[in-house]
C-alpha cells in the first residue's frame, strides 16, 4: 500500500467507532462501524452505502456536507469495518431496521435527510415503507436515491455479480486487491487503477474481517428486490415524502434507463416535492467521480423552491442538470400549445 492509501483507510477508521446491535434472538450481535461529522446540533443527514463497498464511498462528500448537517454514516454488517460473520442472515430488511436503530438510538435523531446509493437505495426504500406503517422511529425529511438498481429488469448485473450470487466457489480465487481493482476499472469515470488511493482503500475495507468470504451471503440481497421492488416503489409513490433521483450519466451497471423508469412510473406524478437530476461525467459512483457536483445537486434539491425550472445548475459545460420536477398532471398537446400561443394584438 502507498502512504496515501494507508492514510485514507486509516483516517476513516480513526474518525469512527463501533456499537453492538442484533436484529433479535435469531442472530448473534455484531459490531457496527459508524462515523459522525459536523455539529451534533445540526439536522441529521444519513449517507447510506451500497454493495459491495461501505461508508468510505462517501469519503469525498461527507466533509463537504458536514458544514451544514450532522452527517451520519455506518457500515452495514458484512461490509467495511463492521463485523462479517458467515451465514448471519444478511438482508435489506435487517439493514433497514439497523438504519432506524442507528439514527434513533445512536445518533439520537427524530428525523433525517437520507441520501442513498446502489444497494442503499433499496435499504432506504424498505425504511421508507416501514415509516408508512409506523414501524420506524425516525422520520425521513427528504429521500435522495442515486445510481442503484431499484428496478432489476432494466439493470445490467455484471458477470462478477452473477458468479458471486450463484457460484460461491469462485470467491476462493478472489483477493481484496483483485476485487477492488475490478471495481476501479468498470464503476468509475475515469477508471481507477490498482494503485489509486481510492481503489487501495477499498481493498483495505474488503480485507477487514475477511470480507471476501461473505460476498456470496451479502449479495443474496438481490433476491429481495426481485420479489418486492415494485411494492416498495408503489409505497413510496403514495406518500408525500420529498424524493430526488440523482444519477451519474455514464453508469452501465445501473444505467440511466433505470432512473427514467422509476421517475416516469413512480415519481413524476407523486405527491410532494420530487426531482430528477443528472450528473454528466459521473459513473456508478457519482459521489466519488464528481463530489463537488454531487454535493451541489444534493443542496440544490434540498434548498431550491418548488417552482425552479429544469436546466443546468451553473454555467459550466459539465454542470449537473435538473431534468424534471414532479407535477400533478400532464397537459395534452393542445393545452400546451394554447398556453404558449402569443396573444393577438
Amino acid at each position: 500500500m502507498t502512504d496515501a492509501t494507508i492514510s485514507r483507510a486509516q483516517e476513516w477508521w480513526a474518525r469512527g467507532a463501533h456499537f453492538s446491535w442484533s436484529p433479535g434472538s435469531e442472530a448473534a450481535p455484531v459490531r457496527v462501524f459508524h462515523v459522525e461529522l459536523g455539529d451534533p446540533a445540526a439536522p441529521a443527514l444519513a449517507l447510506v452505502h451500497g454493495f459491495p463497498t461501505c461508508s468510505i464511498d462517501w469519503f469525498e462528500v461527507a466533509e463537504r456536507l458536514s458544514t451544514r448537517y450532522r452527517v451520519c454514516l455506518l457500515d452495514f454488517p458484512g461490509f467495511g469495518f463492521s463485523d462479517k460473520p458467515r451465514a448471519w442472515g444478511y438482508s435489506l430488511q435487517r439493514d433497514a431496521g439497523l438504519l432506524d436503530h442507528y439514527l434513533a438510538r445512536i445518533v439520537g435523531a427524530e428525523s433525517a435527510v437520507v441520501v442513498a446509493h446502489d444497494r442503499g437505495d433499496s435499504v432506504a426504500l424498505v425504511h421508507a415503507a416501514a415509516g408508512v406503517t409506523g414501524r420506524s422511529e425516525v422520520a425521513i425529511d427528504h429521500l435522495v436515491l442515486s445510481n442503484g438498481n431499484m428496478f432489476l429488469p432494466l439493470s445490467n448485473l455484471t458477470d462478477a455479480q452473477r458468479l458471486m450470487l450463484h457460484n460461491p466457489e469462485i470467491l476462493s480465487q478472489l483477493t481484496p486487491e483483485l476485487f477492488a481493482a475490478g471495481l476501479g476499472a468498470v464503476a468509475f469515470t475515469p477508471p481507477r487503477g490498482p494503485d489509486h488511493p481510492e481503489v487501495q482503500a477499498l481493498a483495505a475495507t474488503f480485507a477487514h474481517c475477511d470480507g471476501i468470504a461473505v460476498l456470496h451471503d451479502t449479495i443474496q440481497y438481490l433476491v429481495e428486490p426481485s420479489i418486492d421492488e415494485e411494492s416498495w416503489l408503489r409505497s413510496l409513490a403514495a406518500t408525500a415524502l420529498p424524493t430526488t433521483l440523482v444519477w451519474g450519466l455514464n453508469d452501465t451497471i445501473a444505467p440511466i434507463r433505470v432512473a427514467n423508469h422509476v421517475w416516469h412510473k413512480h415519481l413524476m406524478f407523486k405527491p410532494g416535492r420530487n426531482a430528477f437530476y443528472l450528473i454528466p461525467g459521473a459513473n456508478h459512483y457519482p459521489q466519488s467521480d464528481r463530489p463537488d457536483a454531487f454535493v451541489q445537486t444534493v443542496l440544490h434539491t434540498l434548498d431550491s423552491p418548488a417552482e425552479v425550472s429544469p436546466g443546468a445548475l451553473d454555467a459550466a459545460f459539465d454542470a449537473p442538470v435538473l431534468v424534471d420536477r414532479s407535477r400533478t398532471e400532464l397537459p395534452d398537446a393542445a393545452q400546451l400549445i394554447a398556453q404558449r400561443a402569443p396573444s393577438s394584438g
